[in-house]
């Protein structure tokens, strides 16, 4: 069974709620109306604005009522709202809004989990010969530092282990060990000490057990590759989607409170639905009702 079809049979156990920001968008619509039909979630759209959603945006920020009630107005954070006061367990955006308004409404009302320091996002990546790999950060942190760059790192680690079982995380890098010297391999290496994560490493030491051994980092198995940067994880996972015919899910995104689902403007039905899925699967069983 794949990771996808565990997470589908995983979110349908948990009945979950899900607020869709966008539902005047037909895709999103037509993936709602299927995921509700397959039973792996109750899609709900936004609700009536009520005290209770003005009281949770003023409560975030120590905002006044009358900035609550503009910011409420926008769907992203009327859907964030609906999350925060528990109408619903989990906010699917993004379809018509960029990354950065989504992180930014989630970050605002619902808030950073307990543990986490910045907001972060990863691709399950589904190769043709079966191999299943997370990617991270592919589309959140431009140019983090190292501190940044080991939070993600520990998500990443977290979020891998909840959906393929085991996680093998790589810190990558143009250089291997002390082969090389750059402000972006100490960068990747300081994470990697405080981590306890391997690094730096190059994507084939990480990768190919026989060029791991040559090099002598002693891995070459990693599922959960870490970028050292935007640049290079989005370059990447379009790489692997584009020649070696790998499917993308997500962005998913990482290190909020409740569960946040941020989708590419050009997703599909399906990609909807399975970047859904795999959002609900990955929550924690924190629901209240």
């Amino acid at each position: 069974m794949s990771t996808l079809d565990r997470a589908i049979d995983k979110a349908k156990t948990r009945k979950s709620r899900v607020v869709f920001a966008e539902m005047d968008d037909d895709r999103i619509l037509e993936a709602a109306n299927e995921l509700e039909k397959l039973e792996i979630c109750e899609p709900v759209g936004l609700a009536k604005p009520t005290k209770e959603h003005v009281s949770s945006i003023m409560e975030s920020r120590g905002l006044k009522e009358s900035v609550a009630r503009r910011m409420l107005a926008r769907p992203l954070y009327h859907a964030a709202a609906m999350v925060a006061t528990n109408e619903a367990d989990a906010m699917v955006a993004g379809a018509k809004s960029p990354t950065r308004r989504v992180i930014e409404a989630a970050s605002i009302v619902i808030g950073l989990a307990e543990n986490a320091t910045v907001p972060s996002s990863f691709f399950l990546m589904l190769f043709p010969d079966g191999r299943e790999m997370v990617f991270a950060d592919c589309a959140v942190n431009v140019a983090p530092d190292s501190k940044s760059l080991a939070a993600i790192a520990r998500a990443s680690n977290a979020s891998a282990t909840a959906l393929l079982g085991e996680s093998r995380v790589a810190l990558l890098s143009f250089s291997t060990g002390t082969s090389g010297t750059g402000d972006s391999v100490e960068t990747v290496r300081a994470a990697a000490e405080a981590t306890g994560f391997p690094g730096p490493l190059q994507a084939d030491a990480a990768l190919n057990p026989s060029i791991a051994a040559i090099k002598g980092t002693g891995f070459g198995d990693a599922n959960t590759l870490v970028f050292p940067d935007l640049n290079a994880g989005n370059i990447a996972y379009k790489l692997a989607r584009e020649l070696a015919g790998a499917k993308a899910i997500g962005p998913i995104l990482q290190g909020f409170r409740r569960p946040v689902c941020d989708l590419s403007r050009g997703a599909s039905v399906e990609d909807i639905v399975a970047a859904t899925a795999i959002t609900l699967a990955m929550s924690p069983a924190w629901r209240t009702r």
